[in-house]
């Protein structure tokens, strides 16, 4: 789904990482990487926004049933797992106001809003063929993007430069079975590109198989010489049980097993514990050439889900229809070598979305228990002004004001009650500061403030307390880089420290029967360090046609400052969910007959599970491999394995669990083998 605060292209070799062999596709270099993040679309050298790029083939190492591989290498980034198409992502500690599910980050994809004005986005939905590449950035991105302290995710897909028609199939272990088709036809002006993914698993645990059929569909249109159009829909139908958490000496004793029952609550696989859910997103982008120096992008989009969640505690359905608009405009001017770009627009979304909660009978809805209709909207105006000097300094300026409205009406009870909440004015600037010191070496600073009030999953927990109560989070981020190219640009070095305070911290907790709610906590302190190094080189003639190394090591030092709930004083503790130190090492290296060899090593120190830190989840280390070969003609086959050193570790911990279940145990050493076939017109 390889980053750093400032990790600008540290994955730019990964274009050729995991699927070719070809001297044709070449391993892109940073000044060739084009930025798109807050608008600046030019090399990242270049450009202030610190993201990461990370190549659909690299996030797809391993089975591609998730992108969990690719992203889990990124310093500050975490794709956690409880089950099988069940995702969790973390961006320097944001999980920890999500016990499933994505919050407080923003995707989008292909210019089209796919965080829904509720806050939330069903991240599992995307397969690993909807997109040809994503941009990730760490921390609060609102003085473009709106509400969110956790990050900003771009997804975007390639334009087709000739027709194509690509197949893949996969089987491994418990089950898997991968199916991936991708073809297009047209040029670089009009185009259109269609993806179907099938992804099913039978799970390491029981009550944790999944399946999910996936298409999408692409079209770009040069309208005229000024103006082109692109329309993009996005459709995924996903189904996965869901296992539940164990306790420690549950996990200790059968790490497979689903929950069992306990407290007056069946087991999950008496209660057929499971989530069925149906995404429709669709939308278009208009581009607009007004003047030589002044355009504009304009973005409509649709969407609506439909969620059947049978658990433990009840059975939730949910249906949430949504639209919005985006729209910005820029203009560049350009006198004696110095360039500059001012944008200004506004983001809108409109949500009205029902959910009904019920008693679960075997896996069915039985006695109502809540039924409520939610209406949010969401309005984001911004300006950004940049500014980029011949002699090597780069200034980016942007504001944004944002106003978000939530109401909840209870419709199952007599009077009806509405509570409403708006949460007006939040200004998010962020300033940064670059300068192009040489041709091998930059260093930034960059400012920040950030915000995010509560989601739909917290205005409306699972204990269907309605919370409006609650606050919006806030917060400043600090950040300082440095970056350096040794030996003719093959090897990139990178370091990025940060400090993020976050007052009024949304915090889980879980009552007696286990259901999750919200609080406001005191304050956070984020303090991080992050270093990556990789090294990419080319080799003229021999065997060997290219080596890839890349490294990546996390420190996170999180601290609750002043946090008291209840008789229970949390100050000082350490804040849950994220290990304090993480590293991770790729290399591949490629033949030049065709044949390849990638391996992957991955660890993590032990995780604090509860805000008291008495419970742990031990530390862990992965290794995983895939070897292959690919013909001339675009056929390749390909073997792996995941977890070869056979840990046995929980990945998606259930943070303040009740009654200490926490731990969701993740697959042991497992196996894979696929083959492959691309046809391009003319070769």
């Amino acid at each position: 789904m390889r980053f750093s605060a400032l990790l600008n292209g540290a994955l730019f070799y990964s274009s050729a990482l995991f699927a070719q062999t070809d001297s044709s596709q070449a391993v892109r270099t940073l000044d060739s990487v084009e930025i798109r993040a807050f608008e600046q679309n030019r090399p990242a050298r270049f450009s202030t926004a610190s993201v990461s790029l990370l190549d659909w083939r690299t996030a797809g190492l391993g089975n591609k049933t998730s992108l969990l591989t690719g992203l889990n290498t990124l310093p500050g980034v975490r794709l956690e797992e409880r089950s099988p198409g069940s995702y969790r992502l973390n961006i320097r500690g944001s999980s920890l106001r999500s016990p499933f599910g994505v919050r407080n980050v923003k995707v989008y994809w292909n210019d089209l809003p796919f965080t829904d004005p509720g806050g939330n986005t069903y991240f599992n939905q995307f397969a690993a063929n909807n997109f040809s590449g994503m941009e990730i950035y760490k921390g609060p991105a609102g003085s473009m993007y709106g509400a969110g302290t956790g990050g900003l995710v771009l997804l975007n897909t390639a334009a087709v430069k000739k027709p194509f028609f690509s197949a893949e199939y996969m089987t491994g272990s418990y089950g898997l079975h991968n199916l991936f088709i991708d073809s297009g036809r047209g040029d670089e002006k009009n185009n259109q590109q269609f993806s179907y993914a099938h992804n099913q698993s039978a799970g390491y645990r029981e009550q944790s198989a999944m399946r999910r059929d996936n298409l999408s569909w692409l079209s770009r249109m040069q309208v005229s010489g000024k103006q082109s159009l692109t329309a993009g829909l996005l459709y995924s139908a996903l189904w996965y049980q869901t296992p539940g958490a164990l306790t420690a000496a549950e996990f200790t004793n059968n790490p497979s097993a689903a929950r069992p029952a306990a407290g007056g609550f069946p087991s999950a696989v008496a209660a057929r514990a499971a989530i069925a859910q149906q995404n429709l997103t669709a939308g278009f982008t208009s581009r607009y050439q007004l003047q030589n120096n002044l355009s504009n992008q304009t973005s409509l989009y649709g969407s609506f889900a439909r969620v059947r969640n049978a658990a433990v505690r009840n059975y939730e359905r949910r249906l949430e229809p949504s639209w919005g608009a985006r729209t910005h405009f820029i203009y560049r001017t350009e006198k004696n070598g110095n360039k500059s770009a001012w944008t200004a627009g506004a983001e809108w979304q409109q949500g009205w979305f029902n959910t009904q909660v019920s008693n679960n009978r075997n896996g069915n809805p039985d006695t109502l228990q809540t039924n409520d209709d939610l209406d949010f909207t969401t309005l984001s105006v911004f300006v950004q002004g940049d500014w980029q000097w011949k002699n090597g300094w780069l200034l980016t300026t942007g504001l944004s004001l944002n106003k978000n409205r939530a109401a909840i009406t209870r419709l199952n009870r007599f009077p009806v009650l509405r509570q409403e909440r708006r949460y007006r004015n939040e200004a998010a600037p962020r300033l940064v500061l670059k300068k192009l010191l040489d041709e091998r070496t930059t260093v930034k600073a960059l400012v920040s403030r950030g915000f995010s009030p509560p989601t739909v999953s917290e205005l409306l927990p699972s204990t269907g307390v309605i919370s409006t109560e609650l606050e919006a989070e806030y917060g400043w981020n600090y950040e300082t880089a440095f970056s350096r190219s040794f030996f003719g640009h093959r090897l990139r070095v990178e370091a990025a420290g940060y400090y993020f305070r976050l007052n009024k911290a949304l915090v889980q907790r879980r009552d007696l029967s286990g259901a999750d709610y919200f609080v406001n906590a005191g304050n956070l302190n984020y303090k991080g360090l992050e270093l990556t190094a990789d090294y990419t080189r080319h080799y003229p003639a021999g065997l060997t046609a290219c080596l890839s190394l890349q490294a990546a090591y996390s420190f996170h030092h999180y601290r609750y400052g002043s946090f008291r709930k209840g008789p229970d004083d949390f100050s000082g503790r350490t804040v849950p969910s994220v290990p304090a130190r993480s590293f991770s090492l790729l290399a591949d290296w490629r033949l030049r007959n065709g044949f390849y060899l990638s391996s992957t090593l991955y660890s993590a120190s032990r995780i604090f599970l509860n805000d008291a830190n008495t419970a742990v989840a031990a530390a862990y280390c992965l290794l995983g491999a895939r070897a292959g070969w690919k013909s001339p003609g675009g056929f390749g086959i390909y073997t792996g394995a995941d977890n070869l050193l056979n840990q046995t570790y929980s990945l998606g911990n259930d943070i303040n669990a009740a009654a200490g279940r926490f731990y969701n145990a993740a697959a042991p050493r497992n196996w894979l083998a696929g083959i492959s076939w691309r046809w391009n017109k003319g070769e």
